[in-house]
């Protein structure tokens, strides 16, 4: 898996180029490339710039069990997408796919807009000018010169270079009078009935906790806020196909340590698996491996397996520092994020402490060789769930999505659950009165209804940044980014962001200034939803 990296130096190509654009979209994710396509669909010169060398961020990266929520609010080129993978497959539209197929609609896309994104484009300085970005540097000598940016990172890089506000991590519910901010202990994703002790040997706390344990009980400071991160994974596809299956390898510097409390939550007492095994209705179902279920050939699957549980995919209490972490850390964060999954999936297939009957089903299962062929079937894209947040004008919050307040400048909308993974682990006291380990930072709550996005949510404030628009890592709180921060709600967004892009171009104005009214007609003539009504 030599290709399997976040950052390389010898990746950066020297030069000493400039582009001067209209607009320059930094990040290929699938909020950047539907901005760089819809931007040109208007008529701009785009530069598109990805720091990597794969484009099309999650959706491209083994997240193939769409988290739409509600597909009726997913319209314009975020539904354009849905329907062309659908043609893809031969029918109308698919919500469901392999990684492989997400590429090949986006590259072709592409294609058609003559767009060639610039890979391995790594952020180094922005310069600005009475609050206004004029050029970009990139780590080579590439420099970028556009009337207006965007950034479509899911790090939010190009939004902290230029100076705009932004939050890390938890606030409290108190910030913004919420109910599901800040430290949140619940029962889902836990380790059951079974207590699970957190010390190295158990039962002496001399010993010290287990890795990425703390010593804080976190379920008597309920709704403070902080800084830790909800868990971030690769999303994996697997298969159970002979022909295809690469079995689990065990990654160098495996620690068995860090699986030790895998294991002891497999050998509780009482049974924490409370679902079947293998089948569910004829499909695979361990640990919330998730099935594709257009990919079934020859009675074998290929998945979108996903985190799920009290200890699986997620590397928990392993991100905290990616935010604001060079590039150099995070590629040392990366690696440490692969070796951990990597080494979870052998150990659960070949530890002989683990139960046989876990360990039967994991076998059946490996890496995909026709999927992330240049990686070793293993995905390119970590799953950055949240990093930095702008803070704007407009923070959407808990209250938008449970319809306690709405906005009157919609540009998009979201639906998803109020969806964020646990954030960290902790030593509390069981019924047993003996210690045990819990885990912090689960919640799933539904929004009242769909709800609307603010424009405003989507700019800086104008006495910060007065051209740029950040529809991936917008102004939220952190519990209602756990709703917006879907891929379809980042196309929606994308879009919309190319149309203010535009407007403030044509109107000589910041994008701040733009008419809403103009730019509401132009996205609903674009065929996007802004608003249930």
């Amino acid at each position: 898996m030599s290709e399997l990296h976040y950052f390389r130096p010898d990746w950066i190509e020297p030069t000493d180029r400039t582009i001067d654009c209209d607009l320059c979209v930094y990040g290929a994710s699938s909020s950047g490339i539907i901005t760089a396509i819809a931007a040109k669909k208007l008529g701009l010169t785009v530069a598109l710039l990805q720091p990597g060398r794969f484009v099309g961020g999650l959706t491209t990266g083994g997240l193939g069990e769409t988290d739409y929520g509600k597909q009726h609010v997913i319209g314009g080129m975020a539904r354009e997408f849905y329907r062309r993978l659908g043609a893809h497959y031969g029918v109308g539209e698919e919500w469901r796919f392999e990684p492989r197929a997400a590429s090949a609609v986006f590259d072709a896309w592409l294609r058609e807009a003559d767009i060639q994104p610039l890979l391995a484009q790594y952020l180094d300085r922005v310069d600005s000018e009475n609050n206004r970005i004029t050029q970009i540097h990139l780590l080579g000598g590439l420099r970028v010169r556009a009337r207006v940016f965007v950034d479509a990172t899911y790090e939010a890089d190009l939004l902290a270079r230029a100076g705009c506000s932004y939050h890390v991590g938890r606030e409290s519910n108190q910030t913004f009078n919420e109910t599901l901010n800040g430290i949140q202990v619940k029962p889902k994703h836990q380790f059951g009935p079974g207590e699970v002790d957190p010390f190295v040997r158990p039962g002496d706390p001399s010993s010290g906790l287990l890795p990425f344990i703390e010593p804080r009980d976190q379920s008597k400071h309920q709704g403070e806020g902080d800084r830790r991160l909800q868990a971030f994974c690769f999303r994996v596809c697997m298969t159970n196909d002979p022909a295809l299956r690469i079995d689990w390898q065990k990654p160098e510097a495996y620690r068995d340590l860090d699986y030790e409390l895998a294991i002891r939550w497999h050998q509780s007492e009482k049974d924490n698996f409370n679902e079947p095994l293998m089948p569910r209705q004829g499909k695979p179902h361990i640990r919330k491996f998730d099935v594709l279920s257009p990919l079934t050939r020859n009675g074998f699957f290929k998945t979108d397996t996903n985190n799920h549980g009290a200890v699986s995919s997620d590397y928990i209490g392993g991100n905290w520092k990616w935010p604001d972490a060079s590039y150099q850390e995070r590629e040392e964060i990366f690696q440490a994020h692969v070796r951990w999954q990597q080494g979870f999936y052998w150990t659960m297939a070949n530890s002989p402490r683990i139960p046989e009957r876990y360990r039967d089903v994991y076998r059946q299962w490996g890496l995909s060789r026709d999927e992330f062929t240049t990686t070793g079937g293993w995905s390119h894209t970590l799953y950055v769930r949240e990093a930095r947040r702008l803070i704007s004008d407009y923070v959407l919050t808990e209250a938008d999505c449970m319809h306690t307040r709405q906005c009157n400048d919609p540009v998009g909308m979201g639906s998803y659950n109020l969806d964020s993974h646990n954030c960290t682990r902790f030593v509390t006291t069981g019924a047993s009165g003996k210690p045990i380990v819990m885990n912090d930072g689960d919640v799933q709550h539904p929004p009242a209804a769909p709800y609307s996005i603010s424009f405003r949510s989507i700019v800086p404030a104008r006495s910060e940044c007065t051209n740029l628009v950040v529809p991936v890592c917008c102004s939220t709180s952190h519990i209602a980014y756990g709703s917006v921060r879907m891929e379809p709600v980042f196309m929606i967004l994308g879009q919309s962001a190319a149309h203010i892009a535009d407007l403030s171009i044509r109107n000589e104005s910041s994008v701040q200034e733009i008419r809403y009214e103009t730019l509401r007609q132009r996205l609903q003539d674009a065929g996007q939803v802004l608003t249930l009504l």
